[in-house]
C-alpha cells in the first residue's frame, strides 16, 4: 500500500462518517422535541389532576415514565453520536497527518520536555510542529505518558524486537484504532495519570458490612414512606421518623463519606476509554508475543479486568445524579451520598490493587496502537533491523519523518566498525543540521520499537545525544558557549556509560577563535570514539576537516554544496564525500540587500 492508497481510505471513511453523523444528528433533534412536548404535556396533566381530579394523582406518574426513557434513549442516541464525532476527527487528523498540515493541532508534550534531556530539544523531540506531536495520536493519558517515556530512553534490542512485532500486527487494524478514537474522553490530559492507580491502592475508609445495609435499609425506608404519606396511607409523624433517623445515620458518616467521594472525583473519571482498551485486550485474539504478555497482565479473575472498571464508571455516573436538582430531595431520602461511598469502597476493595497493573497494560497498548497509526500512514517507512555489535548505525535512503514525502531527499550514512566519525562539512542551509536531525530522529524512533524514514537501516543499541539546539540563559548567566561546553560534558559523561552514544554535534566549538575551537574540538571527538562512541559533527570551519587526517580509518569527511543558476542559490541536499570547496555566506548577504 502507498500512502496515497491510505489517504483515498482515509478520505471515503470520513465522508461515511459526515453522512452517519447528519442522522445521528436528526434522531438527537426529534427525541429531544418529544422530550420538550412529553414535559409540556405532563406539566398540563398535572394542572388537571390538581384542579378537577385528584385522585387521578397516578396518571401524573405516566408522562413521568415517558421522559425517563426518553432521556434514556435521548442518552445513548448522543452518545452514538459524540462517537461518530470522535471518528470524524480521527480520520481528519489521519488526513492532517498525512498532507503535512498536522503541526499546532495536536499534543506538543511539552510537560515532558528536560532542558537538561541529551537530545529532546535538539531533536524536535517533543514541542509544537515536534515528533511527539505526529506520533501523540494516544487516546489516554497513560498512552500518551508510556510514548513520552520511550521517546526518551532508548529500549533494549529485546524490547525493540518484542514492539516491532505488536506494532506490525496492529499496523492494520484501522476499524480497531477508530473505535477506540471514537470513546468520549475529556479533551483536557489529566494533569496526573497515576491519581487513579494511587486511589485505587489506597487503605479504604468504610470498611463496616453492617453500616453499608444500614444506610441501604434506612434509605428505602424514607423513600417508601414518603411515596406512603403522599398518598395518604401512613401518618405524616412516621414518615419524619424515618427522615430523621436518616438524617443521623448520614451524619454520623458524614466525614468519611464526604472523604470517599471527595477522593474519587478526579482520578475515577473519563473510564470509558480505559474499560474499551482493558476490553480490546482481553477479548481480541492477539499473536504478537508482547500483546500476549500484555492480556497475561490482566489476570485470570472471574470478571473481566474492564467489566470492573465499566462497573466504577456506572458508580461514578449515578452518584452525579445527586446534583441534579430535581434529583436531589430524592437522593437526600434515599441517603444517595452515603450509598455510593460504601458502594465505591466495596469496588476499590476488591478491585483496587489490579489498578495499576492494569494501567500499565493500557499504556503500553495505547502507546503501540499510536506507533502502528504512524506506521499505517506511512507505508514505506520501514522497521530497522537490530545488531548486537557494541555501536552501529548503517542507513540506506534516510529521511527525516517530518518533512513531506514530496520533499524529502535521502541520504545514505554509515558509521560503524572502524569508523567511528563523519566531519560534514558545506555552505550555509544546505541540509548538514536536518542530517544530524534525521540521523538522531530516527535512532529515537528506532529504539522506541516504530518504523523509520529509511530504505533500510541497521543499528546497535545506542544513545543519542545531540548538541544542536543550544540556548544561552540571561537569568542564569550562562552565555552561549558555556550552555554549549556544558552540553559536551554531558555527553562526554554519558560515553562513559555502557550503552555506546550517537553523537550529532552542530557547529562544534563555534563560539571561540578558530585556534582553540580546533584543539577543542579535536580533544572532545578524540576522547568520545575512544570511549566507543560514533557520531558526526559538522562545521563552517575548513580547519576542522583536518581531523579526518588526523584519525584515519577512523573519521572521513563529507560534505553537502549548492549551486548559483539565474542569481539564486540552489541546493539539491545530497551528501558527497569529501571537503567542501566553497561557500556560500557572501551570496546569501548579498541576496537579502547586505552590501558586502
Amino acid at each position: 500500500m502507498h500512502q496515497s492508497e491510505v489517504l483515498d481510505l482515509y478520505q471515503n471513511r470520513l465522508e461515511e462518517r459526515e453522512r452517519e453523523r447528519a442522522v445521528a444528528k436528526q434522531k438527537v433533534a426529534l427525541v429531544s422535541f418529544a422530550r420538550l412536548a412529553t414535559f409540556v404535556a405532563g406539566v398540563a396533566l398535572l394542572w388537571f389532576v390538581w384542579e378537577r381530579a385528584p385522585e387521578s394523582w397516578p396518571l401524573v406518574l405516566l408522562p413521568v415514565v415517558f421522559f425517563g426513557g426518553l432521556l434514556a434513549v435521548h442518552a445513548r442516541l448522543y452518545d452514538a453520536l459524540t462517537r461518530i464525532e470522535r471518528a470524524e476527527r480521527f480520520y481528519r487528523r489521519g488526513i492532517e497527518r498525512i498532507e503535512g498540515t498536522w503541526a499546532g493541532k495536536g499534543r506538543s508534550g511539552d510537560a515532558f520536555l528536560d532542558r537538561d534531556h541529551p537530545y529532546a530539544r535538539d531533536l524536535d523531540v517533543f514541542g509544537k510542529g515536534s515528533l511527539f506531536e505526529l506520533l501523540a495520536t494516544t487516546v489516554s493519558p497513560w498512552g500518551t505518558r508510556t510514548l513520552a517515556s520511550w521517546l526518551s530512553q532508548p529500549a533494549t534490542l529485546e524490547e525493540v524486537g518484542l514492539r516491532q512485532q505488536a506494532v506490525s500486527e496492529l499496523r492494520p487494524l484501522v476499524e480497531l484504532r477508530e473505535r477506540v478514537a471514537s470513546e468520549p474522553t475529556d479533551e483536557e490530559e489529566i494533569e496526573d495519570p497515576e491519581a487513579l492507580g494511587r486511589w485505587a491502592e489506597a487503605p479504604p475508609v468504610l470498611v463496616s458490612k453492617s453500616a453499608r445495609w444500614t444506610a441501604l435499609a434506612l434509605g428505602a425506608a424514607s423513600t417508601t414512606l414518603a411515596v406512603l404519606w403522599l398518598a395518604s396511607r401512613v401518618d405524616r409523624v412516621a414518615f419524619l421518623v424515618a427522615v430523621a433517623a436518616s438524617a443521623s445515620f448520614a451524619l454520623l458518616f458524614r466525614a468519611r463519606t464526604a472523604a470517599v467521594l471527595s477522593a474519587a472525583e478526579g482520578p475515577a473519571r473519563d473510564l470509558s476509554v480505559l474499560a474499551s482498551l482493558l476490553h480490546i485486550l482481553e477479548s481480541h485474539g492477539f499473536a504478537a508475543d508482547h500483546l500476549v504478555s500484555l492480556q497475561s497482565r490482566l489476570g485470570s479473575e472471574a470478571e473481566a479486568a474492564s467489566s470492573r472498571i465499566r462497573r466504577l464508571a456506572r458508580l461514578i455516573e449515578y452518584l452525579d445524579a445527586r446534583r441534579n436538582q430535581l434529583f436531589a430531595p430524592v437522593a437526600a431520602l434515599l441517603l444517595w451520598g452515603t450509598q455510593f461511598a460504601f458502594a465505591l469502597e466495596a469496588w476499590r476493595r476488591s478491585s483496587g490493587p489490579q489498578v495499576p497493573r492494569w494501567l500499565e497494560a493500557v499504556g503500553e497498548l495505547d502507546a503501540l496502537l499510536a506507533l502502528a497509526s504512524y506506521g499505517f500512514e506511512n507505508p514505506e517507512d520501514v522497521f530497522p533491523e537490530t545488531s548486537g555489535e557494541r555501536a552501529l548505525f548503517d542507513a540506506e535512503g534516510l529521511g527525516h519523518p517530518l518533512i513531506p514525502l514530496d520533499r524529502l531527499v535521502r541520504n545514505d550514512v554509515k558509521l560503524g566498525g572502524e569508523l567511528r566519525l563523519l566531519v560534514v562539512s558545506g555552505s550555509n542551509m544546505s541540509g548538514k543540521s536536518t542530517l544530524l536531525r534525521s540521523i538522531g530522529v530516527n535512532a529515537v524512533l528506532a529504539l522506541a520499537g516504530a518504523p523509520v524514514r529509511a530504505r533500510r537501516l541497521t543499528l546497535s543499541r545506542l544513545r543519542v545525544a545531540a548538541s544542536i539546539r543550544i540556548e544561552d540563559s540571561l537569568r542564569e548567566g550562562i552565555s552561549h558557549f558555556y550552555a554549549e561546553i556544558l552540553r559536551l560534558r554531558q555527553v562526554m559523561e554519558l560515553a562513559k556509560k555502557e550503552i555506546p552514544v550517537l553523537f550529532l554535534l552542530d557547529e562544534i566549538l563555534h563560539g571561540t577563535n578558530s585556534h582553540d575551537r580546533r584543539i577543542g574540538a579535536e580533544a572532545v571527538v578524540r576522547g568520545l570514539v575512544e570511549r566507543g562512541a560514533l557520531g558526526l559533527i559538522t562545521t563552517h570551519d575548513l580547519a576542522l576537516s583536518r581531523l579526518a587526517e588526523t584519525m584515519p580509518g577512523r573519521a572521513a569527511n563529507v560534505h553537502f554544496e549548492d549551486h548559483i543558476e539565474e542569481g539564486k542559490i540552489l541546493f539539491d541536499y545530497l551528501m558527497r564525500e569529501g571537503v567542501v570547496k566553497k561557500s556560500n555566506a557572501l551570496e546569501l548577504m548579498r541576496g537579502i540587500g547586505l552590501e558586502v
